[in-house]
């Protein structure tokens, strides 16, 4: 068995009390398991919500997984955890949608040519035809679905019945739409945006030129699951660079689109290992 075979982890939130560490490591032990990364957080010790990360090896074939959940409800249903498994040889399949701006694009494409980002990239979907050549150089299918006022429930109509039974989760890298409570419904935090500002300042349309007009000092990017709140979703991830009065518009931009690619690669990394657990509008985050 390879190590991607062999490796899991399974992630947990519940009421904080004592033994819950303690029986999950000897659920494990009980089954061969050996533990190689285990992290913790509770927001109080007495009466917080208590979250886990246990990343193991495991001696159990493919065909026994079903029977290890089984047996593992017992222990969630003792300890009322929310909680799920996920093994590293069960690839994502993540959809990107774009609009024409391609540095958050280039940046995935490119992690996950290099092998940096373990997932499958099935296709990607534009609402203008620009990025078209640039997908395709990467031997990826793309999808051209303009979108107008008249036509956008028809559009994510569309596009939903690309993604429906190919996708895991979906990245939008600069895709220039608001997308309906229909769409989100369909991948509840599994949906994630690049905003161009350090969230939740600016939110909306033209950040940067917003951020000019307020004489900022510093300006970021930030990484969120999507909700229909516009830009008010779970923040994953964010990032700032210092910037003064002799930065342009333009060059506010040109700055920032450095932020805006990395953020958004490092929040997709950590989406793909699943080290994220959503905390009402929050994350807790379990990064390497």
């Amino acid at each position: 068995m390879s190590d991607a075979q062999r490796r899991a982890c399974i992630l947990i939130s519940c009421p904080d009390r004592p033994g819950i560490v303690a029986a999950v490591s000897a659920f494990l032990f009980n089954r061969g398991a050996n533990i190689v990364q285990l992290d913790q957080y509770s927001t109080h010790p007495e009466e917080g919500t208590y979250f886990m990360r246990v990343e193991f090896d495991h001696p159990a074939p493919t065909g026994s997984r079903s029977a290890i959940e089984a047996d593992f409800a017992g222990t969630a249903d003792h300890f009322s955890m929310t909680w799920r498994l996920a093994y590293q040889d069960e690839v994502k399949r993540m959809a990107i949608m774009v609009s024409k701006e391609e540095h958050c694009l280039l940046e995935l494409l490119w992690r996950w040519r290099w092998g940096e980002l373990p997932v499958q990239i099935p296709l990607v979907v534009g609402n203008h035809a620009t990025l078209q050549a640039t997908v395709e150089g990467f031997g990826i299918e793309f999808h051209h679905l303009p979108v107008d006022q008249l036509n956008k429930a028809a559009q994510e109509k569309a596009v939903l019945a690309l993604l429906s039974e190919k996708v895991d989760f979906v990245v939008l890298a600069r895709y220039m739409q608001i997308l309906s409570p229909q769409f989100l419904s369909c991948f509840p935090y599994r949906i994630i945006n690049i905003h161009h500002s350090f969230l939740p300042a600016f939110v909306g349309s033209k950040p940067y030129e917003q951020a000019y007009a307020r004489g900022v000092k510093i300006i970021g990017a930030t990484a969120h699951y999507v909700t229909e709140e516009l830009d008010a979703g779970p923040i994953i991830e964010q990032d700032v660079a210092r910037v003064d009065h002799r930065s342009s518009v333009q060059q506010l931009k040109m700055i920032g689109r450095n932020i805006e690619r990395t953020v958004l690669a490092r929040a997709v990394k950590w989406h793909v290992e699943d080290r994220i657990l959503v905390y009402g509008n929050k994350t807790v985050i379990f990064a390497p």
